[in-house]
């Protein structure tokens, strides 16, 4: 087993998936802001909110170019590095993946044209419609990617095949409806919201501190401020419903997060504040909450959460039932089996353990034979880095309140107390700018991190799944996918930079 291949194979993903995120979370909310924003248009008639929509849509246009260009090339990968992967369930990850590409891409690209170009040649009315649509488009097209990965974070709907020796499409309404996947399309979404609020936000204080385009700028801190708020109440709430979801689902994630190394008795508490020590299972300098977790994680006062010791102790047990599975499905592979009918009967039953056992591949090749020692280093593997995950998700937790506390101050001073001429608010909300885009790259650390060592939850080890491609290969198209993501990223924020410093009225005279 090259794990170094597998290292570099989950660096080049990750890379190529983060800088993609820098502009889908901006996408989803100046979109649905831009929607706002020509309702306004629409409904009073005034020029002036014609030209609001018009400006943030000429940046939003930016950005979703720089979305596509930096996405496309992340739906190839799954070919080209993990083919395994892609060979074993493909039949299911495929489905949303397709639909994604098929309905929600293109129809975002074509209503984001007719959105552009289509000012002067359609009726008010036509054109807000296309605006919404496309908004509506930009929301499907993370609703089915988020439908795939909430799939491999609980994969139900699915059942292994073992004529084909492949995981198989079961029920595509599991799928669709899965728990895990809905919660979290509705907690990225609210993140992409705050993410738009905050820079039309951010911009339009930068125009109130520089005392230029006072009229547009006021107009966009009302509707971005009341948006914001609501989409800042929105992710905690969101973000709750997710963290109980995994709860439910993802245990060992949730114990990770939590840095929670023993069971404790109901309700658990909440560690505010610690510093996990991954080698000796512990944590030090432990501040907590009594009983908050288990009421957040569990909401009653009598389910116990279980921590990470616990977790590798029935992940043990689960390698140990999945050896004998693993065993008739080799045999049947190498068609030595002395009754496949059979066999294959007893594996449309018991398949759910097999992906316990082949964490041993990490240590040999014929896992049938491991030893003891071996079963429980293979367990130890199931617990996550602990540090990463709990710092990342503390990260995400402080900048959502801080969200709330932002908006709420802008949403009163600005809507309902009309005062524009607060510096100390303005000069914050610049500076805040960042912060939406930090909170959710360490969100997705949260979620992809903490799933492993699985692709596939319970089912598919990481390692198992990248292409017999050379460690080369990998690193050239590693480097080579970072130069052009860099260089793609400077040109969008010296193109952001300079349509925003360049205001409305040189912006849209420009294009007229």
């Amino acid at each position: 087993m090259d794990l170094g291949l597998v290292e570099i194979s989950r660096l080049q993903f990750a890379a190529t998936a983060i800088y993609h995120f820098l502009f889908v979370p901006l996408t989803l909310g100046l979109a649905v802001l831009l929607g706002i924003m020509e309702s306004v248009y629409v409904m009073t008639g005034k020029q002036i909110w014609r030209d609001i929509t018009r400006f943030w849509g000429k940046l939003f246009a930016i950005n979703f170019a720089m979305g596509v260009a930096t996405g496309i090339t992340m739906e190839f990968q799954f070919g080209t590095n993990w083919a395994y992967y892609s060979h074993y369930v493909g039949d299911i990850f495929g489905v949303p993946l397709a639909i994604e590409g098929l309905m929600a891409f293109f129809l975002e690209s074509t209503f984001v044209g007719l959105f552009l170009f289509g000012w002067d040649k359609m009726s008010k009315a036509k054109h807000l419609l296309v605006t919404w649509l496309m908004a509506i488009g930009t929301n499907l097209s993370a609703l089915w990617i988020l439908i795939a990965n909430g799939w491999m974070q609980h994969p139900i709907g699915a059942k292994f095949n073992a004529e084909t020796m492949r995981m198989e499409l079961d029920s595509f309404q599991k799928i669709f409806f899965n728990d895990v996947a809905q919660s979290k399309f509705v907690h990225t979404i609210s993140a992409g919201y705050v993410t738009g609020a905050m820079f039309v936000l951010a911009i339009s204080c930068y125009y109130l501190l520089k005392k230029t385009n006072i009229e547009v700028a006021r107009r966009s801190v009302i509707v971005a401020s009341a948006f914001g708020l609501m989409a800042a109440l929105s992710v905690v709430v969101l973000g709750d419903e997710s963290g109980y979801a995994a709860g439910e689902n993802q245990k060992m994630k949730l114990a990770a997060i939590e840095g929670m190394w023993e069971t404790e008795k109901a309700p658990a508490d909440l560690t505010i504040f610690a510093i996990p020590n991954q080698e000796k299972q512990t944590n030090e300098y432990e501040v907590k909450i009594p009983y908050a977790l288990g009421l957040i994680a569990t909401r009653s006062t009598h389910k116990e959460i279980p921590g990470i010791k616990e977790l590798v102790a029935k992940s043990e047990e689960r390698i140990k039932n999945g050896l004998p599975q693993y065993l008739v499905l080799k045999n049947l592979r190498n068609k030595t089996s002395q009754n496949p009918q059979a066999d294959k009967a007893y594996l449309r039953e018991n398949f759910q353990d097999i992906g316990y056992a082949l964490l041993l591949k990490k240590y040999r090749d014929d896992i049938e034979n491991a030893s003891a020692e071996e079963i429980k280093k293979a367990a130890a593997d199931t617990a996550p880095r602990v540090a990463p995950l709990f710092f990342a998700f503390r990260i995400m937790v402080g900048l959502g309140m801080f969200f709330i506390l932002l908006f709420a101050a802008a949403f009163y001073h600005m809507n309902i107390k009309r005062n524009f001429d607060k510096t100390w608010l303005l000069k914050i909300c610049l500076w805040s700018l960042p912060l939406p885009w930090i909170a959710a790259e360490v969100g997705w650390i949260v979620a992809e991190c903490g799933r492993q060592p699985w692709v596939i939850e319970g089912i598919l080890p990481t390692f198992l799944g990248v292409s017999s491609v050379s460690h080369a290969q990998v690193l050239a198209s590693l480097i080579g996918f970072v130069v052009l993501y860099s260089s793609l990223l400077v040109v969008d924020l010296y193109l952001m930079i300079k349509f925003a410093k360049m205001g409305p009225e040189k912006v849209l005279s420009n294009t007229h």
